[in-house]
Parts: C-alpha cells; sequence; structure tokens
C-alpha cells in the first residue's frame, strides 16, 4: 500500500538500444541514491524485445551496480488516458491490476530511449517525467541536426560530413574524394543517433573508411565523418533553472583525459582505468567563463529542459572551443560525469535526485494549465 506521503517514481530502464547495458547501471544508481525518506521507487524494465516488465524491489539489492531484468516479472502497460481516472496508472498485464505512478524518471540512452520516443508516451499518457521534452531529446540525439542548429546560432563546431546509408552504397568514389578534400585525415566516424562512443572509429587513412562505415551503419543508417582535431574533451552539467524564465544553470568543467587514443566504449565503461576524470579540468577563468556560456546558449538553442550534459572541444593549438555534442539523458553511474560535476559544483547526487523530480512535476503542472480547447478561454468566454 502507497505511503501517502511519498512521491511513487517509476524508474524506467533498460530498453530496445545497443546502449542497454549502461543504462542498467544507471539505473541501479539511481534507485540506489533517491531518498527513501521521500519517494517509493517502482522500477520497470524495458527489455530488448521492448516489453515493459515491473520488477520486484524486494529482490533488488540496494548495493547493486546492475540492476536485473526479469523476464518472468508481470507485464506493464502504460494506458494514454490523460485527464482521466486512470492517468499517471500502470497495468499490470491482463490481471486488471493497476500500480499508481506519480513521476517518470527514465533511465535509458540510445534510439528508442532518448530520442523523443519514450518522451511522447509520456505525454500521451499525461505523467510527469525526468528530463527534456520530445523536441530536444529528438534534436539532441541526432548529432548531425543538433550541430546544424548550433552552428546556425553562431556556436562553433568541428566540420564534418553527414552521410546516409544509401549514399554511401552508390557513392562510395565520391564520398571517399570528398572526405579526404574536405576533411583530411584522420577522422571520426560516429553513428549520428548513438551515444557512449559504440559504433565510433578513428581513421587514419583511406583505406580504413569503409570498414568503420561498414561497422557504424549497423547501428544507425545516419552516420557522421568528423575532422580530428588535436583536442582536450570538456564537459559541462547544465541543469533547469527552477525559477521558470531565468538562465539555466552550468557547473564547473571537468576534463576527459582517456589513456586509450581516445574516449571509447571500452575506455567508458570496461576499463577502471580508460580515462582520468580532472574535476575541475585546468582552465583559466577566462576559459571557464566562455565555455560554459557555450554550454548555456546550446541548451538553450536546442529547447532542452530538465538537464543535459554538454561535451565541448578544446583545440590544444588554437585554444578555440567548439560544440560537440549534447547528451540530453547522460549517464548516471556513480562514475559519471554528470553527477559528478554537480557534485564538485555544490549539489550532491540525492539532491540532485531531488532537483530533476521536482523540475519534472513543476513542468507537467504548468503544462496543465494551458488552454487546449480553442473554442473558450480560461475565463470559459467563446
Amino acid at each position: 500500500m502507497k505511503d501517502s506521503k511519498k512521491i511513487r517514481v517509476m524508474v524506467l530502464y533498460g530498453g530496445r538500444s545497443g546502449e542497454h547495458e549502461i543504462s542498467l547501471r544507471s539505473a541501479a544508481s539511481v534507485i540506489r541514491f533517491l531518498d527513501p525518506a521521500r519517494y517509493e521507487v517502482i522500477p520497470v524494465a524495458i527489455d530488448k524485445q521492448g516489453k515493459w516488465l515491473l520488477n520486484d524491489m524486494s529482490l533488488i539489492e540496494k548495493s547493486a551496480q546492475v540492476l536485473p531484468v526479469y523476464k518472468d516479472a508481470p507485464h506493464v502497460v502504460l494506458p494514454p488516458n490523460p485527464g482521466s481516472a486512470e492517468a499517471g496508472l500502470i497495468r499490470l498485464g491482463s490481471s486488471g491490476k493497476t500500480q499508481g505512478i506519480d513521476v517518470v524518471f527514465p533511465v535509458m540512452h540510445g534510439p528508442l530511449c532518448e530520442d523523443g520516443t519514450i518522451q511522447g508516451l509520456l505525454e500521451l499518457a499525461d505523467v510527469p517525467y525526468v528530463g527534456c521534452g520530445v523536441l530536444a531529446s529528438a534534436v539532441g540525439m541526432d548529432k548531425d541536426v543538433a550541430k546544424r542548429l548550433v552552428r546556425d546560432a553562431g556556436l562553433p563546431i568541428v566540420p564534418y560530413i553527414a552521410l546516409k546509408k544509401e549514399a554511401w552504397n552508390h557513392q562510395k568514389k565520391e564520398v571517399s574524394a570528398r572526405v579526404a578534400k574536405e576533411l583530411s585525415y584522420p577522422v571520426f566516424v560516429k553513428p549520428a543517433n548513438l551515444g557512449s562512443s559504440v559504433g565510433v572509429h578513428k581513421v587514419k587513412e583511406s583505406s580504413q573508411l569503409e570498414s568503420a562505415l561498414s561497422d557504424a551503419f549497423r547501428y544507425d543508417v545516419k552516420v557522421l565523418i568528423e575532422k580530428s582535431v588535436n583536442a582536450r574533451e570538456i564537459e559541462f552539467s547544465v541543469l533547469e533553472n527552477a525559477d521558470p524564465g531565468k538562465p539555466p544553470l552550468v557547473s564547473i568543467p571537468g576534463e576527459i583525459v582517456p589513456k586509450h587514443e581516445f574516449y571509447s566504449y571500452d575506455a567508458k565503461y570496461l576499463d577502471e582505468t580508460g580515462a582520468e576524470l580532472l574535476i575541475p579540468a585546468p582552465l583559466s577563468p577566462e576559459q571557464v567563463t566562455e565555455a560554459q556560456n557555450i554550454a548555456r546558449s546550446a541548451f538553450q538553442v536546442l529547447e532542452c529542459e530538465g538537464m543535459a550534459r554538454v561535451d565541448l572541444f578544446l583545440d590544444k593549438k588554437s585554444g578555440e572551443f567548439f560544440f560537440n555534442e549534447l547528451n540530453t539523458l547522460p549517464g548516471f553511474t556513480s562514475i559519471s560525469m554528470y553527477p559528478k560535476l554537480w557534485e564538485s559544483s555544490g549539489i550532491p547526487y540525492q539532491d540532485l535526485l531531488t532537483k530533476l523530480i521536482d523540475l519534472a512535476i513543476n513542468r507537467h503542472n504548468r503544462k496543465n494549465k494551458l488552454v487546449r480547447d480553442f473554442l473558450h478561454d480560461s475565463e470559459g468566454n467563446e
């Protein structure tokens, strides 16, 4: 039975994405740090086949580093019934039983998880949820579209070529020539709609391009070929201001110093010594201000809400900053940069989770005040 004083938080994790396993780690951390005095946790996993499963908190160890996905758990259905008595209820398969929820904390990464699809479903279900809305989630997921928008807003980006799989199949010679002419080697090949360095390759010469693209196209139908710059990787955590209308909050800078050739999937998640995280990043006060302004602007240009991690490049030779990408559902493991940066900026992990949930509920309440019937105004006048 629900404790009426607690907010029921559905932690949604897993998903049909190449970053499924990373989500299991992030969600374990979120559940471990959610304030038990304020929240009742309802863990719901999405398996790799797309089934929603209600997991049993009593079977999840509080110290677990990776959340399980129990295949025999009750099947969950989230009915899209906004404004009805059933809004905020999840149905447990065909049993007829229901479970109430107050807010959803999606802790998932990759396509079908943070690209606006889950966010759209939660909008239809009329349930508050943590993080960016549909638009920002979709745009932030597509590295090509995100770069185009920030470039048009006057923010600096590294030169790149966006390539669809069909174009590559029919124009290999032309594309190869264009890469050599416009970008020159080395270049980075990366899926346009994936994170965590999945499918990313550093290509040092033209003979390696085809194999790198073949692997990247396993994960996405669009791929970026990006000029390699000798740069430092600087990251910022950005948080929506609790006072609507005021600029978003930006953390102190962090720097990733990979021990591998670049910050690969192995360096991020498999090799505990794969990278060194410097917090704060050794930058001058002027550099910090400049980079924070870029991060804040990118958050606003892409219409973000809730949270995002903004990744920049700092050219070691020219000293110029470049926007790299924006992650609307950043990693939340105990070693992830987003919570670590806020902790070093004065917001502990547990408090950060509380702020994100409060932002989600407040946004939902604001949106519910909007007039949705154009025939009547707020006072009932025609």
